[in-house]
């Protein structure tokens, strides 16, 4: 897992020695000073160039650390979805398991070029910063799929 500030990635993966092979869990935001991605590129398809033979994955970016605590194993139907994407199925699948041990509703919104929704900043038309469950967080990919705009945010009580 990468969880550093945006302008550290590129240490922090030069610091890991060889990812080739092994699965990466990028969970950084584009804040900071350091090289941003090319319009119209994601950040997601960004990183991945620069971790070689990595098995990339985005996940567990959306959520402040606070409110992942406070939400981590609430009962099945409330349980707060961590957004995965990554051109890597089966990674993504190992991410998806790590993330239902950790007491969150998995969701996989597609390949690198989709992340734009799950990434900053906070926006309409996004998922960043905002809390879902599976339901609304199915309807979301579902839009991400058909080229369409997500669905409102929804709100929980």
């Amino acid at each position: 897992m990468i969880a550093v500030p945006w302008d550290a990635f590129d240490d922090a993966v030069t610091l890991a020695g060889s990812l080739d092979g092994k699965i990466v869990i990028d969970t950084t935001n584009q804040f900071g000073s350091g090289e941003m991605p090319p319009e119209g590129e994601t950040a997601a398809s960004f990183h991945a160039a620069r971790v070689g033979g990595a098995r990339y994955t985005k996940s567990f970016n959306t959520l402040t650390s606070a409110f992942q605590a406070e939400a981590a194993f609430r009962p099945e139907g409330e349980r707060a979805v961590q957004w995965v994407c990554g051109d890597d199925v089966v990674a993504k699948q190992v991410v998806m398991g790590l993330i239902a041990d950790a007491g969150y509703a998995p969701i996989d919104l597609g390949r690198n070029e989709d992340a734009a929704v799950m990434e900053a900043p906070r926006r309409p038309g996004a998922v960043y910063g905002e809390e879902y469950r599976l339901p609304d967080a199915e309807r979301v990919v579902q839009a991400v799929q058909a080229g369409e705009q997500i669905p409102p945010t929804p709100s929980y009580s």
